[in-house]
């Protein structure tokens, strides 16, 4: 293992933690009710705001076959990589150029941006698979996700200072001193790249990649759909991974929603942009010593437990957030979603290794992945419906405890001890254990 390049592999989840931070959940909410949409009537802003989350998850989970084959067929996954990382951070940077009533350049730009940070981590993980020792790998990829909560918090606290003190750093206006702040991140991600760009090695391809091109890619990628029906018709013999896949995608729709929805959430019913950001950076450094703490608690009371306790503070969030009035508020509900945000999500990766059948672990978190980005359309298309239809951010924001009902209700029917003898039974010939029972709900 090249100690030097794995620091850079890590160094970028600092890099890149900055757009998930500042662009999706902090900064440019805010700014997008405000200034970008700020020509729209009513609750506009907040809807198309929810549908343009939807339109990028769309464009992730259809790229997502192309790319998982590109990274199979590729002797060079790290040139995928940096491609990716420039048709994220470009657009982050250019989000300068969105003025006063450019919500359609912001939705646009914010949209290649999501694309450029989701599918670029698909390759950023395979070159965890193929440059550190399985061995390793947990360690490494945690120290990962503890600098990216560092680095996305760094950044912020600086934006947050760039934004409240912009007349004495010499900013023209807020908004300026906000546009710049979109710069940065864009920079941030660049820079804090290079490590893992310039340390990198890879071996390079012989004549198998030399003829890897376009048509073998899509190829690549038309067996990658061939598997996910194979998949999916091998579900009907996992049927406890099966209730547990169907828990997942409603329970992390809701909690991708609330992360991507509650800021402009906050914004439309009146609480100040500074508030919000504020709150935000209390989420990431209390995120940290968190899902530390929520690990050990695992070990005690166990991951079904302590995933579906998560899920009823996320319902009681969400059901405060219809209540909500003021900045106090809104920071106790920041502070509540830092202590179960990455723990309720590391908690649930555990949970379905333990129902994915045995050898076939690759096939099956890959199935869950382009499954999950698919149904992640979900959750802001119904705030963006339930805010058109009814003239009410607060009943949008409601409506997301659907699924946080529904993914704790299907959560209690899954028998893990059933599923991890379903989930071997493959491995040892287990004919009847195979059947497992039947799927009911």
């Amino acid at each position: 293992m090249d100690k030097k390049a794995v620091r850079g592999w890590i160094w970028y989840d600092w890099a890149n933690s900055a757009f998930a931070t500042t662009m999706l959940a902090a900064v440019m909410p805010v700014y997008y009710e405000s200034v970008a949409g700020s020509g729209l009537e009513g609750n506009l802003a907040q809807a198309y705001w929810a549908n343009t989350q939807s339109i990028a998850m769309l464009l992730v989970a259809l790229l997502s076959p192309l790319a998982g084959a590109a990274a199979d067929l590729s002797r060079s996954k790290l040139r995928f990589l940096m491609a990716f990382t420039i048709i994220g951070a470009v657009p982050s940077s250019l989000m300068a150029f969105a003025g006063e009533g450019d919500w359609m350049l912001a939705s646009i730009l914010l949209v290649l941006g999501i694309v450029g940070f989701s599918t670029g981590n698909t390759f950023y993980d395979a070159l965890l698979r193929d440059g550190v020792p399985e061995a390793e790998r947990h360690s490494v990829s945690a120290k990962g996700y503890a600098y990216g909560y560092a680095g996305g918090g760094v950044l912020l606290a600086v934006n947050l200072a760039m934004i409240l003190m912009w007349d004495r750093l010499g900013f023209p206006s807020k908004t300026a001193a906000t546009q710049t702040v979109f710069a940065t991140v864009g920079v941030w991600w660049l820079l804090f790249a290079l490590p893992l760009f310039t340390r990198w090695k890879e071996e390079r391809g012989g004549s198998a990649a030399a003829g890897s091109g376009s048509l073998t890619v899509l190829r690549a990628a038309g067996a990658s759909f061939g598997r996910l029906a194979q998949s999916l018709r091998s579900l009907k013999r996992y049927p406890e991974l099966l209730k547990y896949m169907a828990a997942f995608w409603f329970f992390n729709d809701g909690i991708s929603t609330v992360i991507v929805m509650a800021t402009i959430y906050g914004a439309g019913i009146g609480i100040g942009s500074n508030e919000l950001i504020m709150a935000l950076l209390v989420t990431q450094f209390v995120g940290l010593p968190a899902t530390l703490l929520f690990g050990r608690l695992v070990a005690h009371f166990g991951a079904k437990r302590m995933l579906g306790g998560s899920l009823l503070v996320y319902l009681g969030i969400v059901v405060l957030g219809y209540f909500m009035t003021s900045a106090l508020h809104f920071f106790a509900l920041a502070f509540l979603v830092g202590l179960v945000q990455g723990g309720s999500q590391a908690a649930a990766r555990s949970l379905y290794a333990r129902l994915v059948p045995v050898g076939r672990s690759g096939e099956w978190f890959g199935f869950l992945a382009l499954s999950s980005k698919f149904t992640s359309i979900l959750g802001p298309l119904i705030f963006s419906i339930t805010a058109t239809l009814t003239g009410s951010s607060r009943l949008a924001i409601l409506s997301v405890a659907a699924f946080f009902v529904i993914g704790y209700a299907l959560l209690q029917l899954v028998d893990f001890g059933k599923g991890e003898r379903q989930a071997g039974a493959e491995a040892h010939g287990d004919a009847a254990a195979k059947d497992g029972g039947s799927f009911t709900i």
